[in-house]
């Protein structure tokens, strides 16, 4: 699956978006039919801890998922955001299976 990585006011590094990329090649598995998305990372400017941003639009065939989580660190937020797509996609899936029979 492709996806664009945005780093918003700050450069990621090579391993963060291999990682995510990684993470959201998974999601192939319950899916086959994810044409594309778009990675967004930010620093959120406030004092606690969990100032780390990831949010992810993934694109199928009419229609659009979209997670959003903060922690403490990229690596974490992405992979809460992406079991949040997990779900979604499997909830999609199921409900176009209804569809069909």
């Amino acid at each position: 699956m492709k996806l664009q990585m945005h780093s918003i006011h700050f450069d990621a590094d090579r391993k963060l978006i291999d990682f995510i990329q990684k993470k959201a090649d998974k999601l192939d598995t319950y899916y086959d039919r994810i044409i594309d998305g778009e990675v967004f990372m930010r620093i959120d400017k406030n004092e606690r801890n969990e100032n780390k941003i990831v949010e992810i639009k993934l694109n199928v065939p009419g229609k659009q998922f979209f997670a959003k989580h903060q922690d403490d660190s990229f690596e974490a937020a992405a992979d809460e955001a992406i079991e949040g797509l997990r779900r979604q996609i499997k909830k999609y899936k199921e409900k176009v299976v209804l569809v069909k029979q």
